[in-house]
Formats: C-alpha cells, structure tokens, sequence
C-alpha cells in the first residue's frame, strides 16, 4: 500500500527592495517552490490563506515594517454590477472571448509590449523580453488558462488565469491601450466573474489591494470584496479601516508567520492522532 507524505515546502524570504506600490517604503516577499505532483493541492491552499503565483513560486508580502498588501478576492454570490460597470460590459459587447492553453504567442507579446510601453514604462516588468514573456505565461505546474479577447482588429486583451478548486485567479492582464476609454481592465474582472459563476466556482481572486495606493484603488469598485486580514478572509469594510496596516507593529515575524501557515494534510495546531 503506498502512503503519501504530508507536505512539508520549504519558505525563504527575498531582500528588500523599493515598494511599488507605497513609496519610501521597502518591500520583501516570503515565498516557496512550486513543483512536483502536489503543486497544484499546494497552490490551492496557499491560495486561500494570501499567497499569489509567479511562474513556479508561490509568494506573499511579508515587509519588516508594514502589513498594508492584502489579498483581494470577489465573492460571486455576493456581486452586483454597478451601473457604470453595466456600462462597462455594453461598451465591450463586441468583444469574444476564447479559452487557450498556456502558450505564449507573438501576437501576445506583441499586444503585452504595447501595454506596458503606454501604461507601465517604468515598472519592473518594462524590460521584459519575448523570452521572459514566454517563460511567464507556460511556466505553470498547474491548471492554467490564457484567456484572449478579440475582436476584428485581432487580440485587444488577455489575461492568465489560474484555475482553483473554489475560484480562478487572475495572474496578469493586459490590454490593448487603445481601449483605455472602455475601461478593459474593469471588462476582464467582470468577464471572469461570469467565467466563474458558469463554471460554479465561488471566487474571483484578484492579487492584491494596498490601502493609500492609488494603483490599487480601482478594486474597491466591486461588491462582494473580501480580503485576506488577520489570518481570515473578511467583508471589506471601509478603506480608511485599513489605514493602520501601514503600521510597522502590524507586521508579525517571519517565523510565527510561517508557523501559521497551513499546509495540504496538515493536521490543526494541537490536534493529535
């Protein structure tokens, strides 16, 4: 009889490095591998507990001073579209959506250059080669999606798309600048959502959501927001609630951090056999 081991990952931390996102601060990542038969039960459970995937690593922000990146995910039972997000969905109708493998194309590249030349030129994906973008988009251990919008000018939009036992999660999106006025960012997360709710799943995750972040704001415009704060999904409240999370004494250790980490098989703290 063959008996599997629990899992058992190992976590590492990254050096600082400047805050995207909230500036004068340093940012740093804990984070573990990605691989083997169990990568797609380990992604799934980290997933629920703030943790994002790039390529074959999982991480999360762990910063020295400041706790403010929380995870963002859409409760799909609880959305509502507002009436300019109606709008949203009316000015993209023309738009179809396709479902492909993660591969990376030259039409992809090509649009994803175009993205980040007009929207991002100074960000830490700007240099990003054919290469990088090829190994970004098929580097995946697990369920993944790219999902293409086109229309007759050919590919406007794309997003990767991880599929998870009780949602998907939006890894990357990009757009054809050219769309700015149609707001393509807001159109794929409403488009996932629907994506989700025909495939019965409950969540949309979307990253991360950083109070006092303008980049970040544009999140707060969805009902049925939940983040991932103090060690449990939670309703958002009102931003500024959030303000504190800035707070150097909001950030735990790194070891009592990964101490309450749950793991796939793993047993709650206490419990005994």
């Amino acid at each position: 009889m063959r008996h599997s081991l629990p899992l058992a990952p190992q976590f590492y931390v990254t050096a600082p490095q400047p805050c995207p996102y909230l500036e004068g601060r340093m940012e740093r990542k804990l984070f573990t591998s990605l691989q083997g038969d169990s990568a797609e039960q380990l992604n799934n459970t980290l997933s629920k507990q703030g943790f994002r995937r790039s390529q074959n690593v999982l991480y999360r922000p762990s910063c020295a001073d400041c706790a403010a990146c929380l995870s963002a995910r859409i409760d799909v039972a609880a959305f509502t579209a507002s009436k300019s997000q109606r709008r949203v969905l009316k000015r993209n109708r023309h738009l179809q959506r396709r479902a492909t493998s993660p591969w990376a194309t030259e039409e992809q590249y090509a649009l994803f250059r175009r993205y980040l030349d007009q929207r991002h030129a100074d960000g830490g994906m700007a240099d990003m080669d054919v290469f990088e973008f090829a190994a970004m988009i098929e580097e995946t251990p697990i369920r993944s999606r790219v999902v293409e919008y086109v229309d007759d000018s050919g590919l406007r939009a794309a997003s990767l798309t991880d599929v998870l036992d009780d949602g998907v999660s939006m890894v990357y999106s990009f757009y054809d600048p050219e769309m700015e006025r149609n707001s393509p960012g807001t159109f794929l997360i409403l488009d996932h959502i629907e994506i989700a709710r025909q495939a019965g799943l409950p969540y949309v995750y979307l990253g991360y959501w950083v109070p006092g972040s303008p980049k970040m704001g544009y999140k707060c415009k969805f009902s049925g927001l939940e983040l991932y704060h103090e060690g449990r999904w939670q309703k958002m409240r009102q931003p500024a609630e959030y303000d504190a999370t800035t707070h150097p004494l909001k950030s735990d250790p790194i070891a009592e951090q990964v101490a309450n980490i749950t793991l796939p098989d793993a047993r709650a703290p206490g419990s005994r056999r």
